[in-house]
């Protein structure tokens, strides 16, 4: 089916393992495959990485685990993103740490952002991922004011197919779903990234939660056990967020984000979020709707997702989700190479 654009849409943001090949998410289609061969290559290409390996080029962003910046790789030219966690543990953690993160070398999905390698220096951990230009969600949504449901529907494929491969493949749970965690680039690809996959990272940098508190499931507030479906929680909660316009919590009296307890008591007593009905389609809210139950035994699951009419409708679709990124990020379209 031909691709569609929406541009008159109202607009309301270590060593390289040689059998990666064999790792392909084999449920994807074969110009998305290819796509991920091309990114295997290159890595192969790269090769071993170490700290006097790149230029840097420019910051990306910061987080509560560290900093992200642009580089350049000085022997093949490939830019890439560097992430660096200021980690103070002993060389026995930090060995736990690096063998962790090995298992990244395997998810090779085109919805997970690709993973080059990581090393050590100076106290620091260096993740090095494909640099994805469009940015993430977060940023988007504060240019666009809202994300259109056409735009979320490819978001929801792209997320919950992701989910599912982690989850399939490597018995990974995300457990920090949130729109600055899904990035895009100019050729309309949407991927995840930020997943826990390594619990002596996650220990070092948080000792205690997680995540971010504001998505979490209230299973999790609550400090009960958790699954997968909580990262469908926060699924359904980033996709509020990016369809209204705002976080859907309320503020507080001064127009400040809510304490824990606050955050607590408001996600698990209060309804949970939803988006109104006269502004979007049912097939729309009700996935949110489903992904948004407070009662985990009736959330909906993964599979379930991935038949859910609103995944079905937008599957079909063809919206050139790069034209409206380049729309957002003022640059001219670009043909996806």
């Amino acid at each position: 089916m031909a691709r569609r654009n929406i541009r008159n849409l109202s607009l309301p943001h270590s060593s390289v393992p040689t059998n990666d090949h064999k790792m392909v998410d084999q449920s994807v289609e074969e110009s998305q495959k290819e796509r991920v061969n091309v990114f295997l290559l290159k890595k192969q290409t790269v090769g071993e990485l170490n700290a006097h390996d790149f230029d840097k080029l420019g910051d990306l962003g910061a987080g509560n685990s560290g900093v992200v910046t642009k580089v350049r790789h000085r022997v093949t030219g490939t830019v890439m993103a560097r992430k660096l966690i200021h980690l103070d543990v002993k060389p026995s953690i930090m060995g736990q740490i690096n063998r962790e993160l090995q298992v990244l070398h395997e998810c090779n999905s085109p919805h997970i952002v690709g993973y080059y390698g990581a090393f050590h220096a100076d106290g620091e951990i260096n993740i090095c991922m494909e640099y994805m230009d469009g940015g993430s969600l977060d940023l988007l949504l504060k240019r666009a004011n809202r994300i259109p449901e056409e735009i979320l529907g490819q978001v929801t494929i792209a997320v919950v197919n992701g989910l599912h491969y982690l989850r399939q493949n490597h018995k990974i749970i995300h457990r920090d779903v949130k729109p600055s965690n899904i990035l895009v680039n100019t050729s309309g690809e949407i991927k995840i990234c930020d997943f826990g996959v390594s619990g002596q990272l996650i220990n070092s940098i948080a000792n205690s939660f997680v995540g971010t508190r504001s998505y979490m499931a209230p299973e999790r507030l609550l400090g009960k056990d958790y699954t997968v479906l909580s990262d469908i929680w926060s699924l359904g909660l980033s996709l509020v967020e990016m369809a209204i316009g705002r976080y859907p919590i309320p503020k507080d009296g001064n127009g400040n984000g809510l304490s824990f307890c606050d955050l607590l008591d408001c996600i698990v007593n209060e309804p949970p979020p939803t988006v109104p009905e006269s502004v979007f389609s049912a097939d729309f809210k009700d996935f949110v709707d489903r992904c948004l139950n407070k009662n985990v035994a009736e959330r909906a699951d993964l599979n379930t997702l991935l038949s859910h009419p609103f995944v079905k409708r937008s599957e079909t679709e063809g919206i050139d989700v790069s034209h409206w990124i380049c729309q957002i990020i003022q640059l001219d379209h670009l043909t996806p190479t």
